[in-house]
C-alpha cells in the first residue's frame, strides 16, 4: 500500500481514530497483544495488517519498551506501558490528596476519585467527613460499571468501542451537562453527582464524586453540588 491508511476490509478494532495511519495501526497492535499474548500471526488476524506491517509495527514498540516478548516468543505489553500508567496514577492521588478535603468540608459528604479498569470503577483515593451517616467507600474498593453517577461519567467520555450499561441517550446527556447524578442506584438510600477528571491532553482519566445520603443529598443532588464538583475537577486538572 502506497499511504500509511488502513486497509478497506481492516476490522473495527483498525477504523482510524486520529487520523494518522501509522498511529492508529500501533494501537491496534497494541491492543491485540493487549487481549492476550500474540504470535505475529495472532497479531495479523486481529488487526487486519499486513504481516510486513505488523511486523514492523510490533518490534518498533517492542524497542521502546512498549512491548515485549515472552519466553515463547509471543508479545504482550511492556513495562514501559506500566510506567506510564503508574507515573500518571500516582500524580492523581497526589494532587487528589489536596484537592478532595476540600471539597469534603464545602459539602459535608463522603467525596471520591474513580479510575475505570475494564467493567469495574476502582476508588484510588477518598475523604470522608468526621462523622454523622455517611456513604464510605474505601479507597481500593471496586464496584461495577453498572450503576451510579462515577460510572455513567467513565462510561459517557470512554473509547467508543468500549462496553457500556448505560444507553447511548443516557450518555449524552452526561456529555452534554458534563455531569451525572444517581439516586439508589448503586445502593438504596444513596445519592451521588460526579464529574470527569481530564489529563492535559484533555481525556478524561477519572471521575470525582461527591456521595452520601439520599435525605441530604436529594434525588437531584447536580442541583445542589455540581457547580463545586466541576469547580474541583478543574482544580485537579490545573495540579496534575
Amino acid at each position: 500500500m502506497g499511504k500509511d491508511t488502513a486497509p478497506p476490509d481492516a476490522p473495527e478494532s483498525l477504523t482510524p481514530v486520529s487520523g494518522i495511519g501509522v498511529l492508529d495501526k500501533s494501537v491496534a497492535v497494541l491492543r491485540a497483544a493487549a487481549e492476550e499474548p500474540a504470535s505475529l500471526a495472532d497479531l495479523c488476524g486481529r488487526t487486519g495488517l499486513p504481516r510486513a506491517t505488523a511486523h514492523r509495527l510490533a518490534v518498533g514498540l517492542e524497542l521502546h519498551g512498549l512491548l515485549t516478548r515472552d519466553g515463547d516468543g509471543l508479545w504482550r505489553p511492556g513495562g514501559a506501558l506500566r510506567e506510564l500508567a503508574a507515573s500518571t496514577a500516582d500524580a492523581l492521588v497526589d494532587t487528589a490528596a489536596m484537592v478532595l478535603p476540600r471539597l469534603r468540608e464545602i459539602t459535608g459528604e463522603s467525596v471520591q476519585l474513580y479510575r475505570r479498569e475494564g467493567d469495574h470503577r476502582v476508588c484510588v483515593a477518598a475523604a470522608e467527613p468526621p462523622s454523622g451517616l455517611r456513604d464510605t467507600v474505601p479507597v481500593g474498593s471496586r464496584l461495577p460499571m453498572t450503576a451510579g453517577s462515577g460510572a455513567k461519567v467513565l462510561a459517557a467520555w470512554a473509547d467508543p468501542r468500549a462496553d457500556s450499561f448505560f444507553s447511548d441517550r443516557a450518555l449524552a446527556d452526561v456529555r452534554k451537562r458534563g455531569w451525572a447524578q444517581s439516586a439508589g442506584e448503586r445502593e438504596s438510600g444513596v445519592a451521588s453527582v460526579s464529574a470527569p477528571v481530564r489529563n492535559p491532553r484533555g481525556e478524561v482519566i477519572a471521575a470525582i464524586s461527591v456521595s452520601g445520603p439520599i435525605d441530604r443529598m436529594g434525588r437531584r443532588p447536580g442541583a445542589r453540588w455540581a457547580a463545586d464538583l466541576l469547580q474541583a475537577a478543574e482544580a485537579l486538572q490545573r495540579r496534575i
